[in-house]
């Protein structure tokens, strides 16, 4: 993750490389030099009781590699199987762009911007789940 740049607000936590990192009491900036460090802050965290959806599901999975709960490896191709069976249904323009990003940064092993391409999709699914007959 080269090059990476973090925007901190005040007492906003990050997770970076297993360590829980709060700062202080100004905005900060942090620049992430060491490649594939991973990464994640802790406000875009999804919690388990919250992976309810199969876009949450798919994000989960990225998260947990990013976090260190996961083997990147055996991650890889659940991701991979996860954004294909999203493509199947979510089919606009948009959501291909998305899912062809996540789909890209997986096989790089570039697990942030994974995450960051599916999450663009959550605001997508919230409005089709919220408009599917009850």
């Amino acid at each position: 993750m080269s090059g990476l740049v973090l925007k901190l607000a005040p007492k906003e936590r990050v997770l970076i490389n297993g360590a829980v990192i709060e700062n202080g009491e100004r905005r900060s900036r942090l620049a992430i030099m060491t490649p594939n460090a991973n990464i994640l802050r802790l406000r875009d965290a999804i919690h388990p009781h919250e992976v309810n959806t199969p876009v949450r599901r798919v994000c989960y999975i990225a998260q947990l590699v990013l976090s260190g709960d996961a083997d990147p490896e055996e991650a890889k191709m659940q991701l991979l199987r996860g954004i294909e069976q999203l493509s199947q249904v979510l089919t606009d323009h948009d959501s291909r762009t998305q899912l062809n990003a996540a789909t890209l940064a997986v096989i790089d092993n570039q697990y942030y911007q994974a995450l960051k391409a599916l999450r663009g999709l959550l605001p997508r699914e919230e409005r089709l789940l919220a408009a599917r007959p009850q």
